[in-house]
């Protein structure tokens, strides 16, 4: 019995990903479930796992390449409410994983709570986003965590305190298959304050990412002492394009997809600049998109 058998009314079979992702790129998926509660989150990874069915966990799609051919196993989509929420206590948030991170950072900023407004402009769940620690020099998404509910390959669900995680530049130990939901501890301020401080993070990322109407994804991590824009441009790559996929003008560690870009466009893009950094400046650099 197949999981659209046992999970009819939450699973469709052979469905494109492409709408689920920033790139707009991706063959379909054997399977993409949508849970509606814990309960079926469970049952679904259960079956999963007794039946041998590779699963995959999709959030915004914002740093991630889907290959063009059908993706095997389940894809799991946690939009329901349940994975959704926003709830405040003071100066305490919690939010679910499946949420985005953008309504995370809009509920803040209205309370008066400081210390998510700089990650304004960063695309993501709050699950992933925690996950892969994002943010800057201007400070990272896990400066406010107090600790993260995780539901763990046995289908336990565990609450992991800050001091039991680990955090470094764009990544966490953070290994378990979902992250269900993140409590953050965040800062009082008049909330004028905050939101100025906000406008302004939101106006320096923005000048440092292609332009908001154009489809990217970042290419590579930094390495120490370097930025991989600088590398890629002391290589003279920043006209590199392969198919339909371009390197931005404003910041050539982004790859454009223009219509018609094929994700195998974007990855020979991305392996043509990486040997071109290597061979002209002896830096390798490591990719950050993450590629299915």
């Amino acid at each position: 019995m197949s999981l659209a058998d046992q999970f009819p009314d939450i699973t469709k079979r052979n469905q494109p990903l492409a709408p689920f992702t920033h790139l707009k790129i991706g063959g379909p998926a054997e399977f993409v479930v949508h849970p509606r509660s814990l309960d079926e989150l469970n049952a679904v990874l259960s079956a999963c796992q007794r039946d041998k069915v590779p699963v995959r966990m999709l959030g915004g799609g914002f740093n991630l390449l889907i290959k063009d051919d059908p993706v095997p196993g389940a894809v799991v989509r946690l939009t329901a409410e349940p994975f959704t929420y926003l709830h405040r206590d003071g100066k305490r948030v919690t939010a679910g994983g499946g949420g985005q991170l953008f309504d995370l950072i809009a509920l803040t900023v209205k309370h008066g709570l400081g210390g998510l407004e700089t990650l304004v402009g960063i695309r993501g769940t709050v699950g992933g986003s925690v996950r892969c620690n994002v943010g800057d020099r201007s400070g990272e998404i896990s400066q406010t965590v107090r600790n993260v509910t995780v539901l763990t390959d046995a289908g336990k669900v565990q609450v992991r305190g800050r001091d039991e995680l680990t955090f470094t530049e764009h990544q966490s130990d953070l290994d378990e298959p979902v992250i269900l939901s993140v409590e953050f501890e965040l800062d009082s301020e008049p909330p004028d304050v905050v939101l100025k401080r906000m406008l302004k993070a939101w106006i320096q990322r923005k000048a440092a990412e292609p332009l908001s109407f154009q489809a990217a994804v970042r290419l590579f991590r930094n390495p120490p002492g370097h930025t991989a824009a600088t590398l890629i441009d002391r290589a003279q790559m920043t006209k590199a394009r392969t198919g339909g996929a371009e390197l931005s003008e404003r910041n050539s560690n982004y790859a454009v997809a223009h219509p018609g870009t094929t994700a195998r466009d974007i990855l020979q893009l991305a392996e043509i600049v990486r040997a071109k950094v290597k061979e002209r400046t002896g830096v390798l650099l490591e990719r950050e998109l993450h590629v299915w």
